[in-house]
């Protein structure tokens, strides 16, 4: 025989019915019902005035933090004029153009939410980046320089060598500057304690090449211990993103 499905409302009613009847103890119902006194007086009391047996909303009926509705409609102009904005960006934004007293970002983002207006990004229709990577450690290292770097001990600039297959720091070596020489000094260290690459790519500034040519005295050092050399777009900095 199946089970009966037993709702709130019913058992709620069932109470009532119980707790009308002539002699009826309250307390042992109570404990019948696992509910406790004021429980059974607040269901005894709505049914009596006629009103519903359901869960009342405990929705405030006046939120005093309410952000005002001429904010809210603000940031709705400005996000669907920048759809792509985010909370943070929408709020300094208005800010610049002399708006006070508005919500925090996470708030924004809620108003965005509530207004179906979360998704007008088109970041979802944007394919994903192909990511590369050489298939085996010492195919090819990317370097580049850092800096200037202002110490205790004066200017620096950080030398950094990555694997590109296994990104791997192989050195972030300071140097005092960015010559020909010091960059020798620097990288020779990396390549006693890892030996040599295949290839190496690098951007085409100082040391490794200049506006005139790619040729320069450290490129042509590399090609002497018959390392191959590469060089990044001018202007594309992505080609050395992962060092």
């Amino acid at each position: 025989m199946p089970w009966n499905e037993v709702s709130t409302v019913t058992l709620r009613k069932e109470f009532i019915a119980l707790a009308k009847q002539q002699g009826a103890n309250i307390s042992q119902l109570c404990r019948r019902f696992h509910i406790s006194r004021k429980t059974a007086y607040k269901w005894l009391k709505r049914d009596s005035e006629g009103y519903s047996l359901e869960n009342r909303s405990t929705r405030p009926h006046h939120s005093p933090y309410k952000t005002d509705n001429g904010i809210e409609a603000l940031i709705m102009q400005a996000r669907i004029a920048h759809p792509e904005w985010s909370g943070r960006k929408l709020k300094r934004f208005l800010e610049n153009l002399g708006y006070t007293d508005l919500p925090t970002p996470s708030t924004i983002t809620k108003i965005l939410q509530r207004n179906n207006l979360i998704k007008t990004s088109s970041a979802s229709t944007q394919t994903n980046w192909i990511r590369f990577e050489h298939p085996n450690p010492n195919d090819l290292w990317q370097m580049d320089y850092k800096g200037p770097i202002h110490t205790a001990s004066g200017k620096g600039f950080a030398l950094t060598i990555l694997d590109d297959h296994s990104r791997y720091s192989l050195g972030v070596e300071i140097a005092t500057d960015m010559t020909f020489e010091s960059t020798k000094a620097k990288l020779s260290m990396v390549f006693e304690r890892y030996g040599l690459p295949c290839r190496m790519t690098m951007d085409n500034g100082v040391p490794w090449g200049n506006n005139y040519t790619r040729w320069s005295r450290f490129t042509l050092w590399l090609l002497d211990q018959d390392i191959k050399v590469s060089h990044s777009r001018p202007y594309h900095p992505q080609t050395q993103g992962k060092d």
